[in-house]
């Protein structure tokens, strides 16, 4: 009996030591992939969707965007796609506000493509893909916050696209967001994305 006890308590530590080894691997990537930014040539920016209001990008929409019009104005990619949809009471989606704001800074509307009815990364993405297959667009960079390009990469590489990340600048860390990611990539690399969201929602 004391032998079984010992050798429970040995793959339990094994395990404990192995699961916190890959999340801890998860957290490096996470920051890593985020300090990323695109150099190659696309064939589509997207950036992921985040809080606006009345129509106006919060700040973390507004640095997604305004990364993303760096890389199309270095010429890296001839199209935008916008992404997101909106709450219950919002009169205007974070895809339209989006389009909006590049429209205003000289983008031409028939370079954006909008996704306006996802209200998660796993759901604004996999609603986009048949657009973006109809359009033989195969070469993606991906413009979201540092925290947030792990997972949208991912899923984008799930869904069968080649993609780039490409972390938008930040003046700050965010450890609550970095650690939420950490859970959820960790999960999601196992499982997939697709299963991850049908859990979580």
């Amino acid at each position: 009996m004391r032998t079984f006890f010992a050798s429970a308590l040995r793959i339990t530590l094994a395990t404990l030591i192995a699961v916190s080894a890959y999340v801890g691997a998860t957290f490096i990537s996470i920051r890593s992939v985020g300090k990323q930014t695109a150099t190659a040539k696309a064939d589509v920016i997207v950036v992921m969707g985040a809080a606006q209001y009345d129509g106006t990008p919060s700040p973390m929409l507004e640095a997604r965007l305004a990364h993303a019009l760096e890389i199309y104005n270095a010429g890296l990619a001839p199209i935008i796609a916008v992404t997101g949809g909106k709450q219950t009471a919002d009169r205007f989606t974070e895809a339209a506000t989006s389009r909006r704001w590049l429209t205003d800074h000289g983008v031409p509307v028939t370079n954006i493509i909008s996704e306006t009815t996802g209200r998660s990364t796993w759901q604004s993405l996999n609603n986009l893909a048949p657009t973006l297959r109809d359009r033989h667009m195969q070469r993606i960079i991906v413009s979201t916050s540092a925290w947030h390009v792990q997972r949208s990469v991912l899923t984008l590489r799930e869904l069968g696209f080649t993609t780039i990340g490409s972390g938008a600048p930040t003046t700050s860390t965010d450890l609550y967001r970095e650690a939420k990611e950490t859970i959820g990539v960790s999960i999601g690399r196992i499982i997939g994305f697709e299963r991850l969201f049908g859990i979580t929602g």
